[in-house]
């Protein structure tokens, strides 16, 4: 059993008329991914590529058994679309949409959390596990299937990194795009816990980037993981008050350097790659 998703997962795509809700709903099936419904309201009774439009989520889970949401709605909607989710009883919900405004996204993660359901995202690229399901955005042929598990707030980064590790033959267990915004569904932390208690995951890259405290806050619960973890911090070479692409990319009063995030992690035994293509080098290093 991988994190989150796996072969049991039934995807419901919220958005799923519109173009990127088809774009990524066509990719998810080349996938393998388990795509059993989409909603868009009054658009009940079409299909899209095969797949059974309803008005709401409610009538998708009792129609289809959805367990998973991936939500491609715009963002003015998309806190409706997640609680639409969540009253539903989905207990994953993948927010692809970015431009979520923050207090939007605050409501949502504190009602997802009362109501015992995990949110990745919003402005993710989603979660893939390598031979089971890919929920999201994420290009399929960079993955190969193995042990390794990989979070990230950044999406191309993601790809990098992971395309790196196929190349070097090492295969991944699940990815999860955590999501670039300064408040997201999941965390480092809590992603860290769910690979630290997966029993196809034996080792973990994160993937971090300047601004914020995440990587730093992470750093002190890495510290009492037995699984290895490596990292690679974006950012490094950024002038002083440069502005990132990231909303999440904002660096306070001296905190949130790629200085400070390196040292954190080198100092609970972390190595951390300099280059995205350094990653299977540093773990490879180890395995001899």
């Amino acid at each position: 059993m991988t994190i989150l998703i796996d072969k049991k997962t039934r995807v419901v795509v919220q958005g799923i008329t519109g173009h990127q809700g088809r774009i990524h709903t066509e990719q998810m099936k080349l996938f393998g991914t388990n795509v059993v419904a989409g909603t868009s309201p009054g658009k009940a009774g079409e299909n899209v590529l095969g797949v059974p439009v309803f008005d709401s989520v409610i009538e998708a889970v009792e129609e289809t058994k959805s367990n998973t949401s991936v939500i491609f709605v715009p963002a003015p909607f998309a806190k409706d679309a997640c609680f639409e989710a969540i009253d539903a009883g989905i207990k994953v919900i993948v927010a692809i949409t970015e431009h979520i405004p923050f207090h939007d996204t605050m409501e949502v993660v504190h009602y997802s959390k009362l109501m015992d359901a995990v949110v990745i995202g919003p402005n993710c690229p989603g979660v893939v596990s390598p031979g089971k399901s890919k929920v999201g955005i994420l290009p399929n042929q960079i993955f190969k299937e193995g042990n390794i598990g990989v979070v990230s707030r950044s999406g191309t980064l993601t790809y990098e990194i992971v395309y790196n590790l196929t190349e070097r033959g090492l295969g991944q267990s699940t990815c999860v795009g955590l999501g670039g915004d300064p408040i997201i569904g999941t965390t480092f932390i809590e992603a860290l816990k769910m690979f630290e208690a997966d029993k196809e995951t034996d080792t973990v890259v994160l993937v971090g980037e300047i601004g914020g405290t995440a990587e730093e806050d992470a750093a002190k619960y890495i510290e009492q993981m037995k699984k290895p973890v490596y990292a690679y911090i974006a950012g490094r070479s950024a002038p002083k008050g440069k502005k990132m692409g990231h909303a999440g990319a904002i660096i306070a009063r001296g905190k949130g350097t790629a200085e400070n995030k390196i040292k954190a992690l080198n100092d609970v035994g972390v190595k951390v790659a300099r280059n995205p293509s350094e990653v299977p080098d540093l773990i490879l290093e180890d395995k001899k």
